[in-house]
């Protein structure tokens, strides 16, 4: 087995019917992990499409020798999450590995949003995620073990068009994630986030409409797969990777990164007595907007070009 052993560990994989979710729990049920697919089967808009997939692709992983039940529970509530972990700990017992992927889209510019729109994402994204999290961490408190990792995105990190409520949800779902990871750090529980770069059915429903586009989805197409965003999540759900928590951690293909996290970058001190002025805070904006302002640019802008060359850690001679 390539990759460190996840055997006995019990895995709850929302969203796990498709794309990275279906990779993630392929790859944690090649590593030894019993395994609970996840999936209501919606479509990308969180509308009812297919209730049977979560049950075929488990009925597909025990085809491949994976131990592995499925579930449709519509997330969302947390009725819906009890209900969930419930029948995952029928099955297999207490969860030791959380990853939270399931998400939906309803894009609209901030002035077109509904707030049916703004609820529903939220909801499903971060609402679900937070409900299902606080359901299994007493147990993993008992025992002293556990792995959370949620699936964010750029969108909510950098922001992109049309996506306040999908980025809004992904930035909660990254703050909890921190949050989380200082309350539960003592239990030997860790919480992790990682911000996918995958072809998957999103990046299909893209148009490719500016040249940033249609440089971000020839990048997604060709070298990012969802293979490569599920080996990251099973080794930071291995026992050894106990050190490393409240991170966010991106993949694009052959490349794995690490986000910075909000900091203060620049301090401007106004002269005693003056407090911040007019004019003290007119300087300060002046010199911070020569190298200190974060561009206006959308996460697909940034993620369509190579990284900076002085970014690069690469492998040592002979690895």
């Amino acid at each position: 087995m390539q990759g460190g052993s996840l055997a006995g560990k019990v895995a709850l994989v929302t969203g796990a019917g498709r794309g990275i979710g279906l990779a993630v729990a392929w790859e944690l049920g090649r590593r030894g992990a019993r395994v609970m697919v996840n999936d209501a089967g919606f479509s990308i808009r969180g509308e009812p499409e297919d209730p049977e997939l979560a049950f075929r692709v488990a009925a597909q992983l025990r085809a491949e020798g994976i131990e592995a039940e499925g579930s449709a529970v519509a997330l969302g509530t947390f009725a819906a999450s009890e209900t969930l972990v419930a029948e995952t700990e029928r099955a297999f017992g207490p969860v030791d590995i959380l990853v939270n992927n399931a998400a939906i889209l309803q894009d609209r510019m901030v002035f077109n949003l509904t707030p049916e729109s703004w609820d529903r994402v939220l909801q499903n994204n971060l609402h679900a995620a937070f409900y299902t999290l606080r359901l299994v961490a007493p147990k993993m408190r008992q025992r002293q073990f556990g792995r959370i990792i949620n699936m964010v995105s750029s969108a909510g990190l950098v922001g992109n068009l049309g996506q306040a409520n999908y980025g809004a949800s992904k930035g909660g779902l990254t703050a909890l994630s921190r949050i989380a990871a200082l309350d539960l750090a003592r239990y030997g529980i860790t919480v992790n986030a990682i911000a996918p770069f995958a072809h998957t059915r999103v990046t299909e429903i893209i148009p490719p409409n500016t040249p940033a586009l249609v440089d971000y989805l020839a990048t997604v197409k060709n070298v990012s797969l969802p293979e490569s965003v599920a080996k990251l999540c099973a080794f930071l759900a291995l026992e050894s990777t106990n050190v490393i928590t409240g991170q966010i951690f991106g993949v694009r293909g052959r490349e794995v990164f690490l986000f910075s996290q909000p900091r203060p970058i620049g301090v401007q001190v106004a002269p005693e007595g003056e407090g911040l002025s007019d004019a003290f805070l007119q300087e300060a904006v002046r010199r911070w907007e020569e190298g200190y302002f974060t561009p206006l640019e959308t996460d697909l802008e940034l993620m369509s070009v190579p990284f900076p060359p002085e970014l690069r850690i690469d492998p040592a001679p002979g690895k």
